[in-house]
């Protein structure tokens, strides 16, 4: 797996997708930065950027480098190598790869104004870490799909519905509920309709760190009595964990049964 994640990492790391992500990045931090000088206000404004961007891209990638490489893949399963050490090194390899653009895109224009001497590095690192999170959950994603249906196009569908239905469908879906039953105590149910979206609990935990929980109204002030305590932390990263598992092992567990 070791010597599969090396291959698979250097080969990203200098494809044109990789470096156009770091670009994007690059970009987008410095062009904030540049435009409104405040550290604080360039976190925030990147923060709807991350949550969306970096799923987004890992679930297109995930999906496009699992198809481009089948050939590769069918030649190493000739070989006496286990199935889950090929199909973990590629995952780990384009997670990773994905992980360093972006850390790279949004670090090196904040620290030319001066990201650690500011009060603002532990917001900048809890943003990196989400959208590292992100990244490694939707890569599992792509992934488990991609290894799940032969055809490319209806992989490629599948990828797309499950980014829209989790960065916008499932938005609307979560007002229109509290809207039909806002005569009703709900705050049980808000909560763990947060946890069952990735991009919604990083989108949240974000803007309880950055103090701008009042933007959700009522919502914020029972997502801040939970999320806002330790326990609500520990659950916060144990569901994070648990997000980046299962597609990784689902994805594992198909790649080893599957006849290719």
């Amino acid at each position: 797996m070791n010597k599969i994640f090396k291959y698979s990492f250097f080969d990203l790391i200098r494809s044109r997708w990789t470096i156009m992500y770091f670009l994007v990045y690059l970009a987008a931090s410095a062009l904030l930065l540049y435009l409104g000088n405040d550290l604080s206000q360039a976190i925030i404004s990147l923060m709807n950027i991350v949550v969306v961007l970096s799923p987004l891209v890992s679930i297109l990638l995930g999906t496009i480098y699992y198809y481009n490489s089948r050939d590769f893949v069918e030649l190493l399963l000739a070989q006496p190598i286990r199935r889950k050490a090929i199909f973990g090194g590629q995952y780990l390899g384009l997670a990773v790869s994905l992980s360093i653009g972006l850390v790279a895109g949004l670090m090196i224009p904040f620290l030319f104004y001066g990201l650690f001497v500011s009060s603002e590095i532990w917001n900048f690192l809890l943003l990196v870490v989400t959208g590292t999170i992100l990244t490694f959950i939707f890569t599992g994603i792509a992934f488990w799909i991609a290894v799940k249906n032969e055809n490319k196009v209806k992989g490629f569908g599948l990828a797309i519905l499950v980014w829209l239905v989790m960065a916008i469908l499932y938005d609307g879906l979560f007002l229109l509920i509290l809207l039909i039953f806002e005569a009703y105590p709900l705050e049980k149910t808000a909560l763990v309709m947060s946890l069952m979206n990735p991009i919604d609990l990083a989108r949240i935990t974000l803007m309880l760190q950055l103090d701008i929980a009042a933007l959700l109204g009522y919502s914020g002030a029972v997502f801040n009595k939970f999320f806002g305590t330790s326990l609500g932390m520990t659950v916060t990263l144990l569901v994070s964990l648990t997000w980046i598992l299962i597609p990784a092992s689902l994805m594992l567990r198909i790649a080893g049964k599957k006849d290719f």
